[in-house]
């Protein structure tokens, strides 16, 4: 893959050009390259072994590309956007997983953070500051709008859920772009969320994980992430205004998302 992304940016050099580099690292299998298996032989749990090595050939791979487009000259004209998608994987096929979702609680088919609380970077050398830190809250979909102000390329005239960064990514001090946001799987009993500003409320809630038991109650699951990050707690009886207020919220958007359709 960084060979064939290097000829398409090599044979675009001149003009223009946005790659989608979906790599499939950090995925299972965990079959990490025998440079880092070497190197990590002495980690003798199997699956915190397996992943580490494949975490370090997904760097390895970036850090080619990386170097490919210095060695094109297009370092100075070129932003890269390094995005996870969701959290690390429990699953069987990744030997029960070997990362770390750290203080968030849940994992890969969760809306606890430790399921949509993910990594994501942006590189723009003497266009945007470099080596900062924003704690915003901010989406995956808003790259689409933020690339495309950066670019200067209009933005289809319909209804999205991403919101530019542009201002939170050039200021700490700036606000999120959202006041609100949500997330909905499918299926018939869809697990889904509503966030509004440290508030967060979400239906039918999955812990892959299983830090902490969830009951009958907990189908609907209130949280205030300033004060507890770790969504241990359920609020849902202690603040049943709060509760009612993103409920109403949620179902505004089911009601229009259906609408749109």
């Amino acid at each position: 893959m960084v060979e064939e992304a290097a000829k398409f940016m090599e044979a675009n050099r001149e003009k223009p050009f946005f790659m989608y580099w979906a790599i499939n690292l950090p995925h299972y299998p965990l079959q990490g390259t025998e440079k880092w298996r070497r190197r990590y032989a002495h980690i003798k749990d199997e699956k915190r072994h397996k992943y580490a090595a494949f975490m370090s050939t997904m760097d390895e791979a970036i850090g080619d590309l990386l170097e490919e487009i210095d060695s094109l000259g297009l370092r100075d004209d070129t932003i890269v956007v390094f995005q996870s998608d969701h959290g690390h994987s429990v699953e069987e096929r990744t030997f029960s997983g070997g990362g770390n979702s750290g203080p968030y609680r849940g994992a890969k088919f969760s809306l606890f953070e430790g399921g949509i609380r993910v990594p994501a970077m942006i590189r723009w050398p003497g266009r945007i500051p470099a080596g900062e830190v924003r704690d915003q809250f901010a989406v995956s979909v808003d790259w689409l709008p933020t690339l495309a102000e950066y670019a200067n390329v209009p933005l289809p005239k319909r209804k999205l859920d991403g919101k530019s960064l542009a201002k939170v990514i050039h200021s700490g001090r700036a606000k999120s772009p959202h006041t609100e946001f949500h997330w909905m799987s499918t299926g018939s009993n869809p697990q889904w969320a509503v966030r509004e500003g440290d508030w967060k409320l979400i239906g039918n809630p999955r812990d892959p994980t299983r830090k902490s038991p969830l009951g009958k109650d907990d189908k609907l699951f209130l949280v205030n992430l300033s004060l507890d990050v770790g969504e241990q707690k359920n609020l849902r009886y202690t603040h049943p205004d709060e509760l009612k207020r993103l409920k109403s919220i949620h179902d505004r958007w089911v009601k229009d998302l259906r609408g749109a359709n």
